[in-house]
């Protein structure tokens, strides 16, 4: 019989193949468990890993057995309870008896049902942005934007450890030891045949028998690998042209912002955020809060600020054009801007909020709106409106009435698929 036993070394991570393989089969499941935390989870947590359920019946295998087949005689014992006709009563639903380990169900009897995955924040984030993408990016400013990418470029005989090409190293020691000891081998079978010859003298076959003796020993001697024969992968640094892009945060926090509502705008730029950072990691964020007057602020005060006031929006759209004109010219740049507002707006701002608009969005790759708080016909809802039409995919307007909507409508803003 063969036995087969596993000597490999079994790292910390043994089982992560394991792992791999049944998180790929519940993938869906676990993606829709993510995409449901996000409405569940407190804002500071919005970005981590963490545990994740998947019914059990999901993980489940099947099994194959042998059933009992022909004819089985079975001897039963009777009983004095019961009699041929009786009815008996249906087991309670709370147990197996009483004093038994089973007595009494628990009252969180759905987690039996369950399998809870630990993912990492990785593998959490993966999952949450899996399928999406900014719209509409391209190159631009090639010459300038440049990130290093390393391309094969052969072999050499120097390198550091882990770019050792095993096969070819091994080859060349191989074509080295085969060089310098065919000379050798023919010698050596020369000598062989000599011994074989029974007219040799004593002292002949002696002097005979201490050199093959010695060429033996030389050929053994011949290591095994030197450092001649080592080739590494010779990697060289090549241009990579870059893809500048800038995404401008546009949020509402005047005092017609519920805080509630505040919130809500605040997880949809969050999500955002952490889309940009794992997705696009040299992609710049611009931060504009706005009320009566509009400010570029930092991700703190934007995140966690509390500010109230009347509401201008055209104060946001003219700091966004003036810094798009100072330091992200849209020859050079992808430019994206995403606003958060309830609609509202002064009375007197609308005509200059339109004028505004048409200005920015032709300048734009891609421009969304998302209203928060119930959907009615707001000021600043009218004054888009018309843009949906003109500027077709490349604007785009969502409403988000609760929490439950803000990953479907920021899925459906930046899902996959929109391109030039």
């Amino acid at each position: 019989m063969l036995h087969i036993i596993d000597r490999r070394f079994n790292s910390t991570n043994k089982s992560s193949v394991n792992r791999q393989r049944l998180m790929k089969r519940v993938q869906a499941r676990i993606k829709e468990a993510v995409e449901e935390a996000v409405s569940k989870r407190a804002m500071d947590d919005l970005g981590r890993g963490g545990e994740v359920s998947v019914p059990k019946a999901d993980i489940s295998e099947p099994v194959f057995g042998h059933g009992s087949g022909g004819q089985v005689t079975h001897v039963l014992p009777g009983n004095k309870q019961f009699k041929v006709g009786d009815k008996m009563m249906r087991p309670s639903g709370r147990g197996g008896g009483d004093g038994g380990a089973g007595h009494g169900a628990s009252d969180d009897a759905q987690y039996e049902n369950e399998f809870t995955f630990q993912i990492t924040r990785a593998e959490y984030l993966d999952y949450l942005f899996d399928g999406l993408e900014l719209p509409y990016l391209v190159k631009k400013d090639l010459s300038k934007q440049e990130s290093p990418k390393y391309r094969n470029a052969g072999f050499t005989s120097q390198g550091s450890p882990e770019k050792l090409n095993v096969l070819r190293t091994l080859a060349r020691a191989r074509g080295r030891r085969i060089a310098l000891t065919a000379n050798l081998k023919k010698r050596i079978l020369a000598l062989q045949l000599q011994l074989e010859q029974d007219e040799l003298e004593v002292e002949e076959r002696l002097q005979l028998e201490a050199e093959l003796q010695r060429l033996l020993k030389r050929k053994s001697s011949l290591p095994f690998l030197e450092e001649v024969d080592l080739r590494f992968h010779n990697l060289t640094q090549v241009p990579n042209p870059a893809t500048s892009a800038v995404m401008f945060c546009l949020m509402d926090v005047s005092g017609s912002m519920t805080q509630a509502m505040k919130d809500m705008a605040k997880r949809y730029f969050l999500l955002l955020y952490l889309f940009l950072e794992r997705q696009y990691g040299k992609t710049e964020i611009v931060f504009i809060s706005h009320h009566t007057q509009a400010q570029e602020v930092d991700d703190q005060t934007f995140f966690y600020s509390r500010e109230s006031g009347g509401t201008i929006v055209s104060s946001a759209l003219q700091l966004t054009l003036d810094i798009i004109q100072q330091r992200y010219p849209s020859h050079n740049w992808n430019i994206y801007v995403a606003q958060a507002s309830d609609g509202d707006n002064w009375a007197d701002d609308s005509e200059r909020c339109q004028q505004l608009i048409h200005q920015l969005v032709p300048l734009c790759q891609y421009f969304t709106y998302v209203e928060i708080g119930k959907h009615t016909e707001k000021p600043l809802w009218s004054d888009y409106a018309p843009l949906a039409v003109t500027h077709g995919d490349h604007f785009a307007m969502r409403s988000i009435t609760s929490v439950k909507d803000i990953y479907p409508v920021f899925h459906d803003l930046f899902s996959r698929g929109k391109t030039l």
